[in-house]
């Protein structure tokens, strides 16, 4: 398959600015860009499916350059229904280097800065270079606009879109970029920048953008109850993101294979075949998360969170460190240990159990584990000197229930 044939089987292709797009990417090598806002220090999961196109229009021979959004992120991309938070400038700059170092590393592409060439341009340069030339008429039909009409926007975001298309005409004069990328919530503001270049310098830019990539519920990927799957591994483990990915359901993990690894045509159809004939082996999902993290973090990470994941069911728990157990387990519920109790009794102490008669019965019923190790003796001393690096009990209640008992 050429490029273009290649994203579209992928499903990477949601919005193109002109018919020509597809002959110039197999046919031309193009500069582009692909950007971000720096609401946070790390990107994560979600941005990851996005920036992934840059890898792989890089090695169909394309240039990529990452833009940080540092003067954009000042002011905040309109959301759907209400006016975004502003977040003060030290933390945006505190922001940016951050995904600076990050874009670097994972992606290790050209990095750029758009505080860099907007912080100088005054109010009246600004109105006079740029604003005369869109028509508000044209900024009300953009549809992110056109839905925040009813509730109210203000004129700082609303001006959002004229400061993106601003960065595309920027990067066309300085580094010759003709292309910009996005997820299909940007394509409001990448045709602002095509208007504004055709306006101010009779030249056609191109813009093309990408499905979002979505859950078997319809919810943004990378999202679960609220909180972001970082790719910053200090901020999500790879364990973290293993279970994540090893868990994607079977309606969706096929289409995640194609959009978030480099798995050939070829390999990702056997896999699916086999997957169809043995859905429970998950070989599907398992394929995903060691692609992925691979990417990410590297091979010694992946089998790292690998092993962290057979730990969690089996004995091998007492090959881990404590670090590894706190840093991984992390989100599980914590039970402070100060002195040696009996096993009931630490059912109860912890709020595992509400009463002795509850605590017996699970014990004598073999649905209670220390450290994967099924103890069935009410009377069972609990002691600092048997827990990992004397100082960590993973803590079962029957199938699901997990918790941390820690000694100080």
């Amino acid at each position: 398959m050429n490029c273009f044939e290649d994203l579209k089987w992928r499903g990477l292709i949601k919005d193109v600015s002109s018919p020509l797009l597809e002959k110039k990417l197999n046919e031309e090598k193009l500069t582009f860009y692909i950007g971000t806002d720096p609401t946070a220090d790390s990107m994560h999961i979600g941005h990851f499916s996005s920036f992934l196109i840059a890898t792989r229009l890089a090695k169909y021979g394309h240039k990529p350059i990452l833009l940080i959004g540092g003067a954009t992120g000042l002011i905040g991309d309109p959301k759907p229904s209400v006016e975004r938070q502003m977040i003060t400038k030290e933390e945006v700059l505190k922001n940016v280097e951050g995904l600076k170092k990050q874009a670097k590393e994972i992606f290790g592409f050209e990095v750029v800065n758009n505080y860099d060439w907007i912080k100088d341009i005054n109010t009246i340069d600004f109105l006079r270079d740029y604003g005369k030339y869109i028509n508000v008429n044209y900024m009300l039909d953009k549809d992110i606009i056109a839905r925040r009409l009813e509730s109210g926007i203000t004129f700082c975001e609303f001006a959002y879109t004229l400061l993106q298309g601003l960065d595309f005409v920027h990067l066309y004069k300085d580094k010759g970029v003709t292309l910009q990328v996005a997820g299909s919530d940007q394509w409001g503001n990448i045709t602002t920048g095509i208007e504004l270049a055709r306006k101010m310098m009779d030249t056609e830019l191109f813009g093309m953008t990408m499905p979002l990539v979505l859950d078997a519920n319809g919810v943004k990927f990378g999202k679960t109850e609220g909180n972001a799957l970082w790719l910053d591994k200090n901020k999500t483990s790879s364990y973290e993101l293993y279970q994540y990915l090893i868990n994607s359901s079977d309606e969706c993990v096929i289409d995640y294979l194609k959009k978030l690894t480099f798995l050939t045509k070829e390999e990702i159809e056997e896999i699916e075949r086999k997957h169809n004939e043995n859905p429970e082996l998950r070989l599907a999902q398992k394929t995903l998360a060691k692609e992925v993290i691979t990417f990410l973090h590297g091979a010694d990470e992946y089998k790292k969170a690998e092993m962290m994941s057979e730990a969690l069911f089996t004995e091998a728990i007492n090959n881990l460190s404590s670090k590894d157990i706190l840093d991984n387990f992390k989100d599980m519920e914590k039970i402070i240990l100060k002195e040696d109790m009996k096993l009931e009794d630490l059912l109860i102490y912890g709020n595992i159990c509400s009463s002795k008669r509850e605590a017996r019965e699970l014990i004598n019923g073999n649905a209670i584990s220390l450290n994967n190790v099924k103890i069935n003796d009410c009377y069972y001393i609990v002691n600092k000197a048997q827990a990992i690096d004397n100082k960590v009990y993973l803590i079962k209640k029957g199938k699901k229930k997990y918790y941390l008992g820690i000694y100080e």
